[in-house]
């Protein structure tokens, strides 16, 4: 998860931050106390969240297979009024947003 390695630089902006996924409570857990992760970590489990964000991957599996419905990478910059203010989703899971851009996008909220 790239989020860790600057999930620092959003305090001094007054930014908070958190990560959305459908994996179970107890790999999240895992997560959490294994890589240092300091912002919450939600579940989507039932896809709604993607589904609404326009993430959820329904291309590039067919259904029934495990990795139908994987959510394309994205990241949201939503305001304190809950307006998505900037979108950075990739249509390819091998791929992630690039933290330059998110960053200056978050300076400029």
């Amino acid at each position: 998860m790239q989020l860790i390695e600057i999930q620092d630089q959003f305090p001094a902006m007054g930014i908070n931050i958190a990560a959305m996924t459908y994996d179970p409570f107890e790999f999240l857990k895992e997560v959490e106390l294994d890589e240092g992760v300091e912002f919450p970590l939600l579940q989507d489990i039932d896809r709604k969240h993607v589904t609404a964000f326009g993430i959820l991957n329904t291309t590039d599996y067919e259904p029934g297979n495990r990795a139908w419905g994987v959510p394309y990478p994205g990241i949201f910059l939503i305001d304190p009024d809950g307006v998505i203010r900037y979108k950075f989703a990739e249509e390819s899971y091998r791929v992630r947003p690039d933290f330059a851009d998110v960053l200056e996008a978050a300076a400029n909220l």
